[in-house]
């Protein structure tokens, strides 16, 4: 099988970048469909949630499809249904329709992450493949940004519908690029899962369950104040416009640089310590978000990305130095519990931001900082011992 060098590395970053593009595109403008659709915080804002929901329901299952069928049709079924959920997303009027829609997008998400990444994995030469990989998840955190400047700032807020359509374009070019460069199978391949190992036993390795649960609570911290940071810089004492709010959310370009960045750091130090540094950096960052002022914000702000970027590239890292077989199966466990961390982060916030306001929502963040600190201090000891 012929590997396509560095046009295959295009085509993997910008597949997954659209993909990550459409997941995040309604963050920045939930005031704007709040008031439209005449609904509360808590159902605007699952607008992106039911998307992160969708992508933990099929993720197992679309990743395992990934060893047993060519992935060609995994990438084209996925790229078409997504694309239609976004033109659905712009049509309709119906804040159920806008759901139902943006949910099918979170189920076949994973046809053109996950299962590209499985593939990845089990088809690229090993010299190859770290360097495949770390456009991969430059392209996640590039995606994540990308929607969140094309839903608030580059379309106007009040033409948001605008934003999905060019989303579903963009999602329908990059799935037709990827399936020009992906090499084609020999007619005799046959896949097959990597190690006898089954999620289980993965779930069930005490080595493992706080790497898995570090990544979890990571995102749970993580997305709830990016979800509802509109929120706060809209009202007093800011006032800010949805293009300035939408601004802000550049900080998250961070986390391009520090994954390889934090790699090198955990190797000098050590994983455990290296976690422990940034979940203190994350819980100091958080405090900061409550005071009154736009550099005390973004200060916050680039401090969180900081902790959370460092956060899930260790525990990646961590993760897979743990592992002799099952990669494909234990890194697919690992997106599915870090993404229902980001689902019950974004709806249990919701609550306490009806209830308590900004306040509510970084208290229900920071409570769960003991988790990464208690996988650093496991994983310190463990490399002592």
């Amino acid at each position: 099988m012929k590997i396509n060098g560095p046009w295959l590395q295009l085509a993997v970053f910008a597949l997954v970048s659209a993909s990550f593009t459409n997941i995040y595109i309604t963050q920045p403008i939930l005031p704007v469909l709040q008031e439209e659709f005449r609904v509360s915080p808590v159902q605007v804002s699952m607008t992106v949630s039911i998307v992160i929901l969708g992508i933990v329901i099929s993720n197992l299952f679309l990743g395992y499809l990934a060893d047993r069928i060519s992935i060609r049709p995994i990438i084209l079924i996925g790229g078409l249904c997504v694309a239609a959920g976004g033109m659905i997303s712009s049509w309709t009027h119906s804040f159920n329709i806008l759901l139902l829609a943006r949910l099918i997008q979170g189920l076949f998400i994973p046809a053109l992450t996950t299962s590209l990444a499985a593939w990845l994995s089990k088809t690229i030469p090993a010299h190859r493949l770290n360097v495949i990989m770390g456009s991969y998840v430059s392209a996640t955190v590039l995606g994540g940004l990308g929607g969140r400047l094309l839903g608030g700032w580059i379309h106007p807020p009040l033409h948001w519908r605008y934003a999905m359509v060019s989303a579903a374009g963009l999602i329908l070019v990059t799935m037709a690029f990827a399936l020009a460069v992906l090499p084609r199978p020999p007619v005799n391949d046959r896949r097959s899962s990597s190690g006898t190992d089954g999620f289980i036993s993965f779930l069930l390795r005490k080595d493992l369950i706080l790497i898995y649960a570090c990544g979890a609570s990571g995102l749970l911290m993580f997305q709830p104040i990016f979800n509802f940071l509109p929120y706060r810089l809209a009202g007093a004492p800011f006032q800010f416009s949805t293009q300035a709010i939408t601004l802000t959310y550049c900080v998250y370009a961070l986390g391009v640089f520090l994954g390889p960045i934090a790699g090198r750091i955990s190797n000098t130090y050590g994983g455990g310590r290296t976690l422990i540094v940034s979940a203190i950096i994350f819980a100091g960052s958080v405090g900061l978000l409550l005071v009154p002022s736009i550099i005390a914000v973004i200060s916050g702000l680039l401090g969180i990305c900081t902790g959370f970027f460092t956060m899930h590239a260790v525990a990646v890292g961590l993760l897979n130095s743990k592992l002799k077989s099952g990669q494909g199966k234990a890194n697919a466990l690992y997106v599915l519990l870090y993404y229902t961390g980001g689902w019950a982060g974004i709806t249990g916030a919701g609550f306490c931001f009806e209830r308590f306001g900004w306040s509510g929502v970084v208290g229900f963040a920071v409570c769960f900082i003991v988790v990464p600190l208690a996988a650093g201090i496991m994983e310190q000891r463990a490399s002592t011992q």
